[in-house]
């Protein structure tokens, strides 16, 4: 272990005040704050130094020069890239995730993963790229990243931003600021021609502009590359494939159109999880990671304790001084107390008062550490940053469990193993099938 050395600050009163907020918030040393601020800062430096700065261009086209094969190998390691990886729900899957039966072996290998959040890298790069030194993690916003630099791999996976296709906001869809980021994948694949894709989304992308923003993102994505790809596109909902949590997305499966291959989405368990079995047994430990509990007003711990698990604070029978006088906001998880009986309903990143997830008995907001039980993340797995850093990263992820099972079928579907499967909620598309074309400025 190399040697420390004292280092000695001055900070504006405003900026030391603040500081000292945070370390008071997330119950830590003054020091080790410091230290992690500094660490953090060091990180994203040297990370973004790994991949040069470009200009995105609209006018991206297919390249001859490299197009990964694949010969029905027995034995294979996909390698891959995440881009807007998130914490790493994903990328858990992907480690978590091996094919051996009668000869076969295959598996996926990280290569690189970029996200603009220095908590959410530090989280995915110490978790997941540790015992792999050469794999990139590259901690930037996507429009100062050189797509055509990015390593070539077997397998694309992103999860582009939600934040305009949410149902919760304003819903802008392609014309907010993160609307158009999964132009980013598009070109990506345009350059390297993966194998296969994997593309997630939240449910109210299928209702965004109408309906016509998701048509251009699925055609875009089943004209990409030289061959297409042929694209199975389901609404999942997790909690009935054994999820703790009612979490429904869009998963959009691609593999290459001249491979020949149909992915077949997985047949759901209809195995229910509820949330007070995923987050008790077993018990948390006391002193693990980002098990912090929130320091609930007096008022706050009062109103819980009238409402009844299952119920929010617009259908208990509350006291009328307890009552929250919110004009026009009737939001069904304000308040909301989890019902031991069910899976939780969908675990978010964002939001203020009243929108942390509530214990069903206990008169609080769930830990950092419980919510990332739903999730189904293990409890070694660290997250970084602040409290409610932690809280946003548990709230974007894709339920481990969940994509794991995806990810199951998907090296199935390359070993042409055959498994149980229904038919994709919004259809089979053939490579080059869909025609949408984006409507000019």
């Amino acid at each position: 272990m190399s040697k420390s050395q004292l280092l000695q600050i001055r900070l504006e009163e405003s900026k030391k005040a603040e500081l000292d907020r945070l370390c008071q918030q997330e119950q830590v040393t003054l020091s080790e704050k410091i230290r992690e601020l500094i660490e953090a800062h060091i990180d994203t430096q040297s990370n973004s130094k790994d991949v040069h700065k470009m200009t995105y261009s609209t006018q991206s086209k297919p390249t001859n020069s490299i197009l990964p094969a694949f010969n029905n190998e027995k034995k294979r390691t996909f390698t891959v890239g995440e881009m807007y990886s998130g914490p790493g729900g994903i990328g858990l899957a992907l480690s978590n995730t091996r094919l051996q039966s009668r000869g076969l072996d295959l598996s996926f290998e990280h290569v690189w993963a970029t996200d603009y959040d220095p908590d959410t890298c530090r989280t995915y790069k110490n978790n997941l790229l540790k015992g792999n030194p050469k794999a990139l993690s590259i901690c930037d916003d996507i429009r100062n990243v050189n797509i055509q630099e990015l390593p070539v791999v077997d397998g694309f996976l992103y999860g582009f931003p939600c934040n305009d296709f949410s149902q919760v906001g304003e819903s802008l869809g392609l014309k907010g600021k993160f609307g158009q980021l999964y132009k980013y994948g598009v070109e990506y694949i345009n350059h390297a021609n993966p194998l296969f894709i994997f593309a997630e989304n939240v449910s109210g992308i299928g209702s965004s502009n109408s309906g016509k923003a998701f048509e251009l993102i699925l055609s875009e994505l089943n004209n990409a590359g030289l061959h297409g790809y042929d694209l199975a596109v389901h609404h999942y909902k997790f909690e009935d494939y054994g999820v703790p949590q009612a979490r429904h997305r869009y998963i959009i499966v691609g593999t290459r159109g001249d491979l020949g291959l149909r992915f077949k989405v997985p047949t759901p368990s209809l195995r229910m999880k509820t949330c007070k079995d995923a987050i008790e047994n077993p018990r948390i430990s006391s002193d693990a990671h980002n098990h912090e509990l929130t320091r609930q007003s007096a008022v706050v711990v009062e109103r819980l304790k009238y409402i009844k698990p299952g119920e929010n604070v617009w259908t208990a029978d509350l006291p009328e001084h307890l009552k929250l006088n919110v004009k026009g906001a009737t939001i069904s998880q304000i308040y909301k107390r989890l019902d031991p009986n069910k899976p939780s309903y969908t675990v978010t990143g964002s939001g203020g008062g009243g929108t942390h997830v509530y214990h069903w008995s206990e008169p609080r907001a769930l830990t950092n550490r419980e919510r990332a039980r739903l999730q189904t993340f293990p409890d070694d797995y660290v997250f970084y940053g602040s409290k409610e850093s932690v809280r946003a990263q548990i709230g974007m992820a894709v339920p481990v469990d969940g994509a794991k099972i995806i990810l199951d079928s998907l090296l199935k579907t390359f070993a042409g193993k055959a498994y149980e499967s229904i038919d994709p909620s919004n259809g089979f598309f053939k490579a080059g099938s869909l025609k949408v074309k984006a409507k000019k400025a």
